[in-house]
């Protein structure tokens, strides 16, 4: 059974914010406050965050438009690479995310326990209870088909967006730099701070280019996957400018670099002594957002790997009332649930998955320059094209790959990790393909 287009423009652009805003918004904020040291660089970070990111969601909506398909990531290198090399970077790319869901549940069910549980219960059992319950809500609104799944992201990130500008009212409720302290300056060169404090703004910025995922379930796919890519970034880079000046008027770069609670201090000068309670809800709702997001998401890649032949062709089953991949979402789940049992073993996976997206987004953008040439019939069609091709990709290109170095250069380790986690991949390709 085929994939067929339920999801609108709207939709899409939904699932594009709730790819991005999830609890990181909440926290790195203070780790690149703690990386510049400075006003100036910790603006200039997030400036530059944004503009590079909007390159790369420029490059990946022409993608998105020349080739639109279920499961677009694995298709694109496919396509334009080789199965192979889809597969290796797609398999590490889902260890990464799969760890990454595991984690923020687990985030989301730190913040709930306080309102759902007795003292007693507020333990890592109980989180580990409350995180599974969870991601088992999630599941069952995703098992009634993939619309249901979008008109319940819809609603979370309305409320999510929603509740972070209300966070934001607090500018004009506070003096400024209600936690007077001195801020503290990072060793090292400029350069490598500002390199370094990118890593945390691209973190924040990840996540857009899992949209492709969805191009055989998109209405029009060539015209509203450009068109939901830009608008939901758009409404992206406005909120997380006025969240981190808003933080930055409250608590200052002193206030910011003590990294806790960045939010709860927030809403504490907006809602007063129920700040806490308030902050509580925002994290449940964006860590559910992002949940929900990537089991909508994730399946989808495996879809387009049983398409190829490298996953069993069960990977590939659709109901075709719903389009729920109900085995593919189960077995999702159930990954990410034996992974909240061995959390702690999974920390530098995480710790890893930026080294991962740096190499698989700057690659993926080094496609469009193939698929310009594959598909020049498209040309004059009305699809969209990036209009200062090829400066737009080539910039996003080199920061990317500026990052890249950064990370590898500040902890060397990481290049092993890397590149033994491809040439797993690599392995498991080949097996699999023997098979």
């Amino acid at each position: 059974m085929s994939i067929k287009p339920k999801l609108s423009r709207f939709d899409l652009t939904m699932i594009v914010i709730s790819l991005i805003i999830g609890t990181g918004i909440f926290k790195i904020p203070g780790e690149v406050a703690l990386r510049t040291g400075t006003p100036a660089l910790f603006f200039a970070a997030w400036v530059v965050g944004g503009l590079v990111t909007l390159c790369g969601a420029l490059t990946f909506a022409e993608i998105g438009a020349r080739y639109p398909n279920t499961g677009g990531f694995y298709k694109l290198f496919s396509y334009c690479y080789h199965p192979a090399f889809a597969f290796m970077i797609n398999w590490a790319s889902i260890i990464a995310t799969t760890a990454s869901v595991a984690a923020v549940s687990l985030i989301g069910a730190e913040y709930l326990n306080p309102l759902l549980l007795p003292a007693h219960m507020q333990n890592i059992t109980g989180t580990r209870i409350t995180t599974i319950g969870l991601v088992a809500i999630v599941y069952v609104i995703n098992f009634l088909g993939i619309k249901m799944s979008a008109r319940v992201q819809n609603l979370l990130t309305i409320f999510k967006v929603t509740m972070i500008v209300i966070l934001c009212l607090a500018i004009f409720k506070s003096n400024g730099h209600t936690v007077i302290t001195q801020a503290v300056l990072p060793g090292g060169s400029p350069i490598a701070s500002f390199g370094l404090s990118l890593v945390a703004v691209f973190f924040t910025f990840t996540g857009y280019q899992q949209t492709i995922n969805f191009g055989g379930d998109v209405v029009d796919a060539r015209r509203n996957i450009p068109r939901g890519l830009l608008m939901g970034m758009s409404i992206v880079i406005a909120v997380y400018m006025a969240v981190n000046f808003a933080y930055y008027h409250v608590l200052g770069m002193g206030g910011l670099q003590q990294n806790t609670g960045l939010a709860a201090k927030m809403a504490s000068v907006v809602f007063g002594d129920v700040g806490a309670r308030i902050t509580s809800v925002l994290m449940f709702i964006s860590v559910l957002a992002y949940v929900n997001v990537n089991i909508m998401s994730v399946p989808r890649v495996f879809y387009a790997m049983a398409d190829d032949g490298v996953l069993p062709p069960i990977f590939k089953r659709v109901n075709p009332r719903t389009q729920a991949q109900e085995f593919g979402m189960t077995f999702f789940v159930a990954a990410i649930i034996v992974i909240l049992f061995f959390a702690g073993s999974f920390g530098e996976v995480l710790n890893y998955a930026m080294f991962f997206e740096c190499i698989g987004l700057s690659t993926a953008a080094i496609a469009i320059f193939i698929l310009r040439k594959r598909t020049q019939e498209l040309d004059g069609t009305g699809i969209y094209t990036i209009k200062l091709y090829p400066l737009v990709p080539i910039f996003f290109i080199a920061v990317y790959w500026f990052v890249t170095i950064s990370v590898f250069m500040a902890t060397p380790h990481a290049t092993v990790v890397c590149l033994g986690a491809f040439a797993l991949g690599l392995a498991i390709y080949y097996l699999a393909k023997r098979r």
